[in-house]
């Protein structure tokens, strides 16, 4: 498989927030701000990587009726470490991630990677979906987080760049999580399908002069 091809999956055709609409809760929950946002992505794509790449190795010798057992428990494993290394190295991010880091055990989309790439596929490629999809979420919750926080707090990355009559509340609460997603989510879908539908339009071009071409030629015998 292209590890380009696969990676490009993950960020753009298959986008776990955008495109698959899955992992909701982190995603609405700690993205108040652009800083929660890339560390909770950085932190789920780090497990992804990591968990992706192990269960893609173990993958023949795990009997199929525990497979899934097997999965969270090497995921749990993976995730005890960033908690670990948050912890130790980043506290305050850690303290505003909360529970959303342990969490990270039965997100959706690691389940959801470990079911139905990385137990079919080799390792190699598995680290690449891993990486595709945990940038993809990455992406995506950062940009999220980024226009919370700037309509909501006036700042960005902490960094005040609205004046304070320009805030709107309602954007770092959660009905402005669902808010600001709905709005991403067309913008992104709508930036996603518009080169297929040129391809659609230009083929659709191409019969129709093929067609006008064709009648012309009837037309002269």
């Amino acid at each position: 498989m292209n590890p380009i091809k696969i990676i490009k999956n993950g960020i753009i055709d298959e986008n776990p927030t955008f495109v698959q609409v899955i992992g909701m809760c982190p995603t609405l929950a700690v993205t108040s701000s652009a800083k929660n946002g890339i560390g909770m992505g950085l932190s789920t794509a780090a497990v992804l990587m990591c968990s992706n790449f192990v269960i893609s190795l173990i993958r023949k010798i795990i009997p199929d009726s525990v497979r899934i057992p097997c999965y969270i428990v090497v995921i749990a494993t993976f995730v005890t470490v960033v908690q670990l290394l948050l912890k130790a190295f980043m506290p305050e991010l850690d303290s505003a991630l909360g529970v959303y880091i342990p969490l990270i055990v039965v997100n959706c989309i690691i389940l959801a990677r470990a079911e139905a790439f990385a137990g079919k596929n080799g390792p190699v490629a598995s680290l690449f979906d891993g990486l595709g999809m945990g940038l993809g979420f990455t992406i995506a919750l950062t940009l999220l987080g980024f226009v919370r926080e700037l309509l909501g707090s006036g700042s960005i990355f902490g960094m005040a760049v609205l004046p304070a009559n320009c805030k709107t509340l309602l954007m770092i609460l959660p009905p402005g999580a669902f808010i600001s997603l709905a709005f991403l989510m067309v913008a992104v879908n709508i930036i996603k399908d518009r080169p297929a539908k040129a391809k659609e339009e230009t083929k659709s071009e191409v019969k129709e002069v093929k067609a006008e071409e064709k009648q012309e030629k009837e037309a002269t015998k």
